[in-house]
């Protein structure tokens, strides 16, 4: 399935799934589609998400807490397929959940579900062939994160095992909300378009309209995450939809 941006920058959305309760996020995903979001990134909650800040920590604790796992996450991304077939619905995850279930069936079910694509976090280029060959089978998008200290030639690799999209990281260290972006970004993006075609999308830090904004001016699409789980932490259930569609539209005005 191909990943699509209507507007420069495209908006990426990342969820904790489950967090606060499964049903809230399939809300909060539709909301988010309808204002705005390309894509949506549906995270499989983890007991150690490394790459991440406090935000996604506490989120990611709260739906282990309730019981989310792996195949929730799956049958969730196939009710958001049936509801809106022309999103893009990435599967985010790290390797620990997916190992647990196989490799293969992984893939197949992703598939099945509906995703256009899976990222894992913890997965790198120099021991994907086994990931690779099973997404491929499926007909699933690899997506790769490409850090800024990154030397050419890996950034080569991850671009050309990449599909859908590429996702730039804006700068060194875990997932979180920051004030301004750094210069980090912009150059990973440069150095990646040596190597690649594909939608650049950048996250890691891009939490309001001024950020998705400045994405705007030198990649395809802006990746928003802790922001959004943290308002969805700060928002009675009932509210959270309604929230981050608020939230979505002014992100895209």
């Amino acid at each position: 399935m191909a990943i699509e941006f209507k507007t420069k920058p495209g908006l990426v959305i990342y969820l904790t799934a489950g967090d606060p309760d499964l049903a809230t996020t399939r809300d909060i995903a539709l909301a988010a589609i309808d204002n705005g979001a390309d894509v949506i990134e549906l995270g499989v909650p983890f007991s150690d998400p490394l790459a991440d800040g406090p935000v996604i920590q506490r989120a990611s604790e709260r739906a282990v807490a309730k019981g989310t796992r792996l195949t929730d996450v799956l049958a969730l991304a196939k009710e958001l397929r049936s509801a809106r077939p022309q999103a893009g619905i990435i599967l985010f995850s790290y390797l620990n959940p997916v190992l647990r279930l196989g490799m293969q069936e992984f893939c197949a079910r992703a598939s099945e579900a509906g995703a256009d694509g899976v990222l894992l976090t913890d997965m790198i280029v120099e021991e994907a062939a086994e990931y690779l060959d099973a997404m491929h089978a499926n007909k699933l998008a690899p997506v790769f994160l490409a850090a800024p200290t990154s030397p050419d030639a890996r950034l080569k690799a991850i671009a050309e095992c990449s599909q859908g999209f590429v996702y730039a990281i804006s700068r060194v260290g875990i997932t979180g909300t920051q004030s301004s972006l750094t210069e980090d970004a912009s150059q990973v993006v440069s150095r990646l378009r040596q190597f690649t075609k594909l939608p650049i999308a950048v996250g890691f830090g891009i939490s309001n309209a001024q950020h998705v904004r400045a994405v705007g001016e030198f990649a395809d699409a802006a990746v928003v995450g802790s922001a959004l789980v943290q308002l969805i932490e700060r928002t009675p259930p009932e509210e959270a939809a309604a929230a981050v569609g608020t939230l979505i539209s002014e992100l895209r005005a």
